[in-house]
């Protein structure tokens, strides 16, 4: 593999650049979402950050994606636009309730669970067969989670296992993306999750509403930018890059939620997080490159 990895780089230098630019913005992204997340539920309700964050969202997608419109009005798959949407927006709420109760590195180690369940779903929903290196990253997975959790341990918080349905919610989302792209292009399916995703945001909020303040708005625009630019730069990226290269670089993550955790919030490294994360990496590495070398065998 790492020859593989390593011809690669050779032969095409400039997409790998571009491909770890991408990268790299989609991780700055994500714990710039993170951070936004938790500073707006110092001062406002949880649902009342997912409400604001879906309401930068739809400012972006209004300045940028106007020659989505004509594809939107369509309403193809409509009622699966409304089930992705319902789920997504319900793991986005547990994974917020984590981003605010545990370590920014914690959150970022469970929701690399996200994998199994992708394997898990594609095989209850679309009959793919649950091949034996996707079993084997299950394992891996659940022994991970134990490191991580330490069941028995203080580390052991409720929050902990919100996450790991966020991470499940995420996991059905995307089987649920893999369908709608039949007939809907990436960037109609996110403007149909702002559409869906803002109203939902709206009639939870009014009913745990905050007073906002001003000084919220810079938090508000990272949280809702970020969110949005995650999921496009590491959908870019996964357009030049393997998903083999991709996983082991978005791992990353992990050790630098955990270096922002401890500079911005004081919060101690835990080098058990960092090892879970580590066996559940490995395992969905392993399964991505087993299964890659019997396609191409």
């Amino acid at each position: 593999m790492k020859k593989s990895v390593l011809s690669f780089m050779t032969a095409n230098g400039s997409d790998f650049g571009r491909g770890l630019l991408w990268m790299a913005l989609s991780m700055a992204s994500f714990i710039g979402m993170s951070v936004g997340s938790r500073e707006l539920a110092a001062t406002l309700s949880i649902r009342q950050v997912l409400f604001f964050r879906a309401l930068v969202g739809l400012f972006i997608i209004l300045i940028l994606a106007r020659k989505l419109l004509p594809e939107v009005r369509e309403m193809k798959m409509l009622h699966l636009h409304f089930i992705r949407n319902i789920v997504h927006f319900t793991a986005q709420y547990f994974w917020t309730i984590g981003v605010v109760f545990l370590p920014l590195a914690s959150v970022f180690a469970l929701e690399f669970t996200m994998p199994i369940w992708v394997a898990f779903f594609a095989w209850l929903f679309l009959k793919e067969k649950l091949t034996i290196p996707r079993l084997f990253a299950t394992l891996g997975g659940f022994i991970g989670v134990l490191v991580i959790v330490r069941p028995g341990s203080s580390m052991m918080d409720p929050a902990s296992a919100l996450v790991l349905l966020a991470a499940a919610g995420y996991g059905l989302s995307l089987i649920c993306v893999k369908q709608l792209t039949r007939q809907c292009s990436p960037g109609a399916i996110v403007v149909w999750m702002i559409l869906i995703q803002l109203p939902l945001g709206f009639l939870l909020a009014i009913t745990d509403w905050q007073p906002v303040n001003f000084s919220a708005t810079p938090w508000m625009l990272l949280a809702g930018a970020g969110a949005l630019s995650a999921h496009f730069c590491q959908a870019q990226a996964l357009k030049i890059l393997d998903a083999s290269v991709v996983i082991p670089i978005d791992f990353l993550r992990v050790p630098i939620a955990a270096v922002v955790g401890y500079y911005i919030y004081g919060e101690l490294i835990d080098l058990w997080v960092l090892f879970g994360g580590a066996i559940i990496l490995f395992s969905n590495y392993q399964a991505v490159v087993i299964e890659r070398r019997k396609s191409n065998a």
